[in-house]
């Protein structure tokens, strides 16, 4: 031994020897931990994070939500990988609308030290950016089947009538209505309310999910126009029957088809009156209809309104004598 290290030795103190006799045996420890560990090779799922995305655009299209890593390393560090949050960050703080590309290096992943990625699969991220607009679309309903033998269908009241959406701008401008599955309104007789879904595209269905609106359908008996003419008129005055002017008046009505086939007396079903509402002898005519029917009748035209009355004349009597 030089004379150089012999006075550097003795010129230790009993705590120096101490610290560097600790410093050893932590070295020791830490080596037969992980320099002594068994070195294995694993492949690990590792997310995919989205960070720092503007609130006006939008990711539309699907991607890997998870990326398989393949990593080597002491055994301890690689098992523990599994309760560390690690993840393959994107950041797309400066991000415009259009497709952008992101390469899966081997250093995109923070794994911990004494660990090495080895590769990574896919190779690359690829995500669609876009804009993010709010549409309105009118909710459109779709029927089959055919009502019951003379009834028709007037119309369908949707509740809600129109649906706003939120979503990519390339996806609504795709669509201009929605509309509902089939209404089957086979051998219906009269109005009714239904609970029927939207026949939505898979793409809208990932935007507002499955939805069902209300159609209310407005279902009437078809009816058709007839001419009555010739009924005759009464009119009462003061309870005294009184002759008019015209004598009888025609009517047009809206008649249910239904009436028309059972091949009804239609001159028997009304009652026309003339009422002198004024007193100036201008009676206003009345079409009174004496049966009702689960299908009213409706009058439409009444010819002439009115009548006149005919003053009677009373002479004076003549004495002989």
């Amino acid at each position: 031994m030089s004379i150089f290290h012999f006075r550097y030795w003795s010129q230790l103190t009993p705590k120096d020897w101490f610290l560097r006799l600790i410093s050893l045996g932590v070295a020791i420890i830490l080596w037969n931990f992980v320099g002594g560990e068994d070195i294995v090779n694993k492949n690990v799922m590792v997310p995919v994070e989205v960070i720092n995305l503007p609130r006006d655009l939008v990711i539309s299209n699907q991607f890997k939500k998870e990326i398989e890593v393949s990593v080597s390393g002491p055994r301890s560090l690689v098992l523990d990988m599994g309760n560390r949050a690690i993840s393959r960050q994107i950041d797309l703080a400066k991000a415009t609308p259009g497709t952008m590309v992101f390469e899966n290096t081997n250093d995109v992943i923070n794994v911990p030290r004494g660990v090495k990625v080895s590769r990574i699969q896919p190779k690359s991220v690829i995500l669609s950016l876009d804009k993010m607009i709010q549409k309105q679309f009118t909710v459109n309903p779709i029927t089959e089947g055919t009502l019951a033998p003379d009834f028709i269908l007037r119309g369908i009241q949707m509740d809600p009538d129109s649906i706003s959406i939120t979503g990519p701008q390339t996806v609504l401008s795709q669509f201009k209505v929605l509309r509902t599955k089939p209404i089957d309104v086979a051998g219906l007789r009269k109005s009714t309310q239904i609970q029927i879904p939207l026949d939505l595209d898979p793409v809208i269905v990932d935007l507002i999910g499955a939805t069902t609106v209300t159609a209310d359908l407005d279902i009437t008996v078809e009816t058709v126009h007839k001419k009555i003419s010739g009924l005759p008129v009464e009119a009462l005055k003061n309870d005294v029957p009184q002759r008019v002017t015209p004598t009888t008046v025609s009517i047009t009505i809206a008649l249910p088809k239904t009436l028309l086939r059972d091949k009804v007396d239609l001159s028997s079903l009304f009652q026309v009156i003339a009422v002198d509402e004024q007193k100036d002898g201008k009676m206003q005519v009345k079409v009174i209809q004496k049966i009702e029917f689960n299908d009213p009748i409706r009058v439409i035209k009444v010819a002439p309104q009115f009548v006149t009355l005919i003053e009677e004349v009373t002479l004076p009597v003549i004495d002989d004598e």
